[in-house]
């Protein structure tokens, strides 16, 4: 009986070890592991679904799209891992943000070497651009303005105070009341550069206001009112100026005939993580750029029959 007893022990120590055994080798070959991080989360390698957090902020003139085109991407079953949190700010806050390692995304209306200059410029060398729209910026104005176009010198009278009335524009005796974006605003140095070609003066008794959505809502309901958005922002609640005779309408912009035009970037510090490099791959999808980017007011980069540079010089 204790020789039968042994044997039955040794045969159940013998099965349980072989079971031990072949559980450990399944947990070592069949688990994932993760690796390298996105955003504040994890990105999974191994064919895994991609997983992570980004956080894009800067241009309230680029916000709408970037916004949109987040909620497609966070409810697509491939990316359904990955949370996109968009802020606005304008654009030096982005770029600062993005360089500074707070942001994942850095949106922007302007290069990053309009931001980083003299001590600062080692900066820009460290973002990498993705420009994944063009954004036209329009005069816009108060509906109750008879006053259709205005030349470039106008409009650096009204924006300098020099003009502080539109009846010496030819419109009635109303006070010209100006709704500008703050000195970090992308879409305020792109309607400097190429509108004004010259700085705006924060002018007393102007308006100042950190979002676009803002500054339509103000410039619709102040009579006499005067500001400048982003072609995505407009409808019918403000009235579009002219600029030189010529109208902020797509076919004038990628041919160039309407100057106050500007890529819209994407900045990440160095090559994007796998999470980003999806998100922005997914933005510059044909799918987004045909039918996203067009409907919101932009214009695909493909389009455009010119090219600008970062010191504004426009090349065919």
């Amino acid at each position: 009986m204790k020789k039968v007893l042994l044997v039955v022990v040794a045969l159940m120590l013998t099965i349980g070890l072989a079971a031990c055994g072949s559980k450990n080798e399944s947990s070592n070959n069949g688990g994932t592991s993760n690796t390298g991080n996105a955003g504040t989360g994890n990105a999974n390698t191994g064919g895994a679904a991609l997983s992570g957090s980004l956080l894009a902020a800067g241009s309230t003139a680029l916000q709408p799209l970037v916004e949109q085109v987040s909620k497609k991407f966070m409810d697509d079953a491939k990316y359904s891992g990955i949370t996109v949190q968009v802020q606005g700010g304008g654009s030096g806050t982005g770029l600062t943000q993005v360089s500074a390692g707070q942001a994942d995304l850095g949106n922007s209306d302007i290069f990053a070497e309009e931001k980083f200059v003299d001590a600062d410029a080692d900066k820009a060398k460290e973002l990498v651009d993705h420009q994944v729209a063009v954004v036209a910026m329009a005069t816009v104005v108060n509906k109750e303005i008879s006053v259709d176009n205005l030349t470039k010198q106008q409009l650096v009278d009204i924006f300098t105070g020099k003009v502080t009335n539109w009846k010496d524009l030819g419109g009635k005796d109303q006070k010209i009341t100006i709704v500008n974006r703050p000195s970090s605003s992308g879409t305020r140095k792109t309607f400097e550069k190429y509108a004004l070609g010259t700085k705006s003066e924060d002018i007393q008794g102007s308006i100042q206001e950190d979002s676009s959505g803002t500054v339509k809502k103000l410039v619709a309901e102040t009579p006499g009112a005067i500001g400048y958005l982003a072609l995505s922002y407009l409808d019918d609640t403000v009235k579009t100026v002219k600029y030189e005779g010529v109208e902020p309408k797509e076919e004038n912009i990628v041919s160039g005939n309407y100057p106050v035009w500007a890529y819209e970037h994407v900045y990440t510090k160095g090559e994007p993580n796998e999470v980003a490099k999806a998100f922005i791959d997914y933005l510059m999808s044909d799918e987004i750029q045909n039918a996203d980017v067009v409907e919101l007011g932009y214009i695909p980069v493909g389009k455009m029959q010119v090219k600008r540079d970062a010191a504004g010089n426009i090349t065919k």
